[in-house]
């Protein structure tokens, strides 16, 4: 059982270097909270987020959003994005008050309510399958938008189909592994006193997008392999390393950034 970080944990991860993949913008709340633990962070996003090709699809969505029931948001960069094609539709936040809003975690309810939105649902699991379950009963029937990654599991807009919701998926953003980051993490992975005691993943995407950047697994090579310990935010990344041929040694139990950085306490101490 992981246990809880407590203040008095401050040298718990000392002489642990810890890889942080996400995207730029975003690495510095897992950052802060493996280096105020004494850990080494090295920063490599393994992912990059970027505009959609088009906006088409969201802005019709945004301009009509009267006529849903429902919006769902399951990351903070899909309510970023939201967020800016409203100000750039000069739409006002409260125009989307009549929705009801799922939320996929607290992060993302958080950045919801930032925008003004009032979130009435956010899973007891931030997974998909948590999001449909905690919709059961609540969308048969109903227009249900759903912004998401250009490329994502279609796991809530299947089930809800299939409970009687009409869903609506618009693209609100695109990920893409970056390409200035290949000749960085070649090299670090190849330096023996450089090279991570720990690599994070905060999503599928950054578990594809790293094994792309190496130009395959076989680029770890097998001692690398069995000395660098891989950590997973939650269940879904995890069946992704495991699909891509790598281990999961350290699983958040809480899918979470507090949560992976409690995981990565407890494997390490």
């Amino acid at each position: 059982m992981q246990r809880k970080v407590r203040s008095s944990d401050q040298s718990a991860l000392t002489g642990t270097r810890v890889l942080v993949g996400r995207a730029r913008h975003q690495a510095s709340a897992l950052s802060a909270g493996l280096k105020v633990l004494g850990a080494e962070v090295i920063e490599i996003p393994f992912i990059e987020i970027r505009p959609p090709r088009s906006f088409k699809q969201l802005d019709a969505a945004l301009k009509n959003i009267s006529k849903y029931d429902w919006l769902i948001l399951t990351s903070v960069n899909g309510v970023e994005a939201v967020a800016a094609r409203l100000k750039r539709l000069k739409i006002k936040p409260r125009s989307l008050s009549s929705l009801q809003v799922a939320a996929i975690g607290p992060s993302t309810r958080d950045a919801a309510e930032k925008l003004g939105l009032a979130v009435a649902i956010v899973p007891r699991q931030y997974v998909a399958e948590s999001v449909v379950e905690s919709l059961r009963g609540k969308v048969e029937g109903k227009r249900v938008l759903l912004a998401r990654a250009r490329v994502a599991r279609d796991v809530i807009p299947r089930e809800l189909r299939k409970r009687g919701a009409k869903v609506d998926v618009v693209e609100a953003y695109e990920t893409v592994a970056p390409a200035a980051s290949r000749k960085k993490l070649l090299a670090l992975m190849s330096d023996p006193k450089r090279r991570p005691h720990v690599v994070t993943f905060t999503s599928s995407s950054t578990a594809r997008n790293f094994v792309t950047l190496l130009g395959g697994r076989s680029h770890l090579g097998r001692k690398r392999h069995e000395e660098i310990q891989f950590a997973s935010i939650g269940p879904i990344t995890s069946a992704t390393l495991r699909e891509l041929g790598l281990p999961v040694h350290i699983k958040a139990l809480k899918y979470t950034i507090p949560g992976l950085v409690e995981a990565i306490v407890s494997r390490n101490t």
